[in-house]
């Protein structure tokens, strides 16, 4: 009796001890099913995210053109200056939509995003940027750069003429057209040793200019178109 005793003990522990183990196996079968049934949870905080900020805007986020302000001419070659004054427009954002000017350090300040380095720019490239920036804030955001004011193409004039000073270009001149804008040479100007002084890549060259010859349809090719910072020197 003993025997058979301790023989059904054996045979309950043994089955108690299969019931045991096949208990941790299931467990541990739905730990490693669980993450996969929970991964759609993760996304949820992003899908979330757009509720508590500002509402998407259906156009893409590049849909925003270059324009310009009435009455402004942009050159094609144009890039942002020193004193150009744009206007940053955030498709229903008015708090960021602001009109900046580019600061003599390049940059200008757009609410929340702060400075934006825009000299040497075209505006599309400082709408891109601008795009970038704002993502860290809002979601999909929709920018427009108008133009609305170009002061840093100038070129100057100066010595025997009527008018010198500075002229800004908002489209091809040459310097026969430059020496007409500012009211014509002065009565006692040289007019066959006059110069134009540009800077490039830190080097300044100086062309001649003799403005009897170009009136006399002659050496032509000495009517340059002028380039911004230019100057027109009229001894």
């Amino acid at each position: 009796m003993t025997v058979k005793f301790r023989s059904k003990n054996i045979a309950s522990l043994v089955l108690g001890a299969a019931a045991l183990m096949m208990t941790a196996d299931l467990a541990a079968a739905q730990a490693t099913t669980a993450p996969a049934g929970k991964a759609p949870s993760a996304k949820a905080p992003s899908s979330k995210a757009p509720a508590k900020g500002t509402p998407a805007p259906t156009t893409p986020s590049s849909a925003g053109p270059v324009a310009a302000a009435p009455g402004v001419n942009v050159p094609a070659e144009y890039t942002i200056g020193a004193d150009d004054v744009l206007s940053v427009v955030f498709w229903r954002d008015k708090e960021l939509t602001s009109d900046v000017s580019e600061r003599p350090d390049g940059n200008i300040s757009i609410p929340l995003i702060n400075d934006i380095h825009a000299a040497g720019l075209t505006p599309a490239q400082l709408k891109d940027r601008i795009v970038d920036e704002a993502k860290k804030y809002i979601e999909d955001p929709s920018v427009t750069v108008v133009v609305k004011t170009i002061n840093s193409r100038k070129v100057f004039i100066t010595g025997e003429v009527k008018k010198p000073g500075p002229y800004v270009l908002t489209e091809p001149v040459s310097v026969l057209q430059l020496i007409s804008m500012a009211g014509g040479l002065g009565d006692y100007a040289k007019s066959e040793k006059i110069t134009i002084v540009r800077t490039e890549n830190g080097k300044q060259t100086s062309y001649r200019f003799n403005y009897k010859e170009v009136l006399d349809q002659k050496k032509l090719t000495q009517n340059i178109e002028l380039k911004p910072g230019d100057t027109v020197i009229v001894p």
